[in-house]
């Protein structure tokens, strides 16, 4: 569909326009009409396909006055009138009118107060155009429990669930969710906010028996690379041992460490076996780690032989990731599995001693709705893992499902919404509580994945990494460092940390070439973060 957009009184924000109305439709074109005559107009195009809107043409008319500058308090106001056209019938209109007062000191934060004026009130015309309604507002962004932490450390839960839903107009339901989650994450972890002289450790290992339609993490098929496993384990273990020598002598801990890819268990029990001696002879006090984690996801990875490598090095916890337990949609997504497979390996780690096992669950997958995903959390709660983490299916760029959508198709909004009240009911049912959250671009129904738990089995590494309050220190194929700076504080009081991020390559070719070059660049960032000359 076509939109055209008139602003009058300014220019930009376009990019935040272009997302409230992606909101709403998946194919969308928006054409920008200049305030001057004669200004050349601009185009944003969605590249998905849109099935549900066949109107001629839409308009929307968004006007903005401000009556302050960067060094003066005061108000603005923002009127968004949309109309559709249709070829034989009168134009329909819809309209909002909404003003706020401005009270951020900095330019900076007084744009942002803006900007969410105009998109919550394009949010309120395009939800009553539609007839649908969004959970999450204006709130974009990967994380907003980081926002709901900055809220709670000035004020407490009644004024930051309130004000989420009055500046972002988040639902009372969503605005709840992320104070539950961030208060449960501050009980679990009491120094999440001070853990500055640890970081965790991500492990990527990047082989798989197969990938996954929707996958695009590093996920090669191990059976076709069984020449580069080996090279990759040698830089493996370079990079293992390399960054436990900067740990010792920059005089940091460790509070958790994740094996994931990829499917770690692709590799044999003497390759897992042998990472776990380096670890042990070149991290510091591992007997201080909090949580060690092996992604076991995919059930034909999982032998009796890995799992006793796991209990011998006292793995905490691991994943076993079911997905969905109909048949026909592992096979249409590419996880060469039984379900009868995934129960037997749940059975078989649970029968040698493996006490907190985490199940992936996918809401969304294709050619499944209400029927298949009760089907699905009926076999689960014959199991009850000490956690499970449901995500709603999202279409990465780069994944084989996107990029063949028209092969796969999936459910409707409306739903989604209803099997995500199903997975909450459920994890209500069954006494799992809410303990990590986070969002992604192009996600069904404008939704969230969750992480649950059972009391005191949550994940510590996906509060840390997730929340991003310490650094973390990517090793191994496609391994991605979050390097963390000194905090420093806005004119407004706000804590702001700088972030680097480093990714190794995701190839196991390029890495088997390169990772030597990429791990000195990275310690020699960790060096300027840390403001340490420790090597030489």
């Amino acid at each position: 569909m076509k939109v055209e957009i008139v602003q009058v009184g300014f220019q930009d924000y376009r990019f935040d326009i272009y997302h409230t109305w992606k909101l709403f439709f998946e194919e969308v074109e928006l054409t920008y009409q200049g305030d001057n005559p004669g200004e050349e107009s601009e185009s944003l195009t969605s590249s998905a396909t849109d099935q549900a809107v066949s109107s001629e043409h839409w308009r929307m008319t968004i006007q903005l006055e401000e009556n302050a500058d960067s060094s003066e308090l005061g108000t603005a106001k923002a009127h968004v009138l949309l109309e559709q056209f249709h070829p034989d019938q009168e134009p329909v209109a819809w309209v909002n009118d909404r003003s706020q007062e401005l009270r951020s000191t900095t330019a900076d934060t007084q744009r942002r107060e803006v900007k969410r004026l105009i998109c919550k009130t394009m949010l309120k015309v395009l939800e009553e155009a539609t007839g649908l309604d969004m959970p999450w507002g204006v709130l974009t962004g990967v994380r907003p429990t980081k926002l709901m932490h900055n809220l709670l450390m000035k004020h407490g839960r009644e004024y930051s669930v309130n004000w989420l839903q009055e500046e972002y107009l988040l639902t009372e339901e969503k605005a709840t969710l992320i104070a539950d989650v961030a208060e449960r994450q501050l009980k679990v972890i009491p120094d999440l906010f001070d853990m500055d002289r640890e970081v965790s450790i991500y492990i990527g290992i990047p082989f798989c028996p197969t990938k996954c339609a929707y996958c695009t993490f590093p996920a090669y098929d191990i059976r076709s690379n069984k020449g580069s496993v080996n090279s990759f384990l040698d830089g493996l273990h370079h990079e293992i041992r390399e960054t436990g020598r900067w740990l010792t002598q920059a005089g940091l801990g460790i509070t958790t460490i994740y094996w994931g890819g990829g499917t770690p268990t692709s590799i044999t029990a003497e390759e897992m076996d042998a990472l776990f001696v380096t670890l042990h002879e070149s991290f510091p006090a591992m007997d201080r780690v909090r949580e060690l984690t092996v992604e076991a996801g995919r059930p034909d990875t999982i032998t009796p032989d890995k799992l006793q490598v796991m209990l011998k090095w006292k793995v905490d916890r691991i994943s076993i990731n079911p997905q969905s337990f109909t048949q026909l949609t592992l096979d249409k997504i590419g996880r060469h599995h039984t379900v009868e497979e995934t129960v037997e390996k749940f059975v078989l780690s649970r029968e040698m001693g493996m006490d907190n096992i985490n199940m992936d669950l996918i809401i969304g997958l294709p050619n499944e709705g209400v029927a298949e995903f009760q089907h699905t959390l009926d076999e689960t709660a014959k199991l009850l893992p000490e956690s499970l983490t449901v995500h709603t299916l999202s279409f990465k760029r780069a994944s084989k499902m996107t990029q063949n959508r028209d092969q796969y198709e999936v459910a409707e909004r409306d739903e989604v919404g209803e099997m995500m009240d199903m997975a909450m009911q459920f994890m209500q049912d069954n006494k799992y509580v809410p303990y990590y959250l986070y969002r992604q671009k192009n996600i069904l129904g404008n939704l969230e994945n969750v992480g649950y738990s059972l009391e005191g089995r949550e994940s510590l590494y996906n509060i840390v990494m997730m929340e991003e309050r310490q650094t973390i220190v990517g090793i191994g194929c496609g391994a991605v460092s979050k390097i963390l700076f000194p905090q420093e504080l806005d004119p407004d009081g706000n804590e702001h940390r700088k972030i680097e991020r480093f990714p190794n390559p995701k190839d196991p070719a390029i890495y088997n070439q390169s990772y030597k070059e990429y791990l000195a660049k990275k310690l020699k960032l960790m060096d300027e973060a840390y403001n340490l000359s420790i090597r030489g």
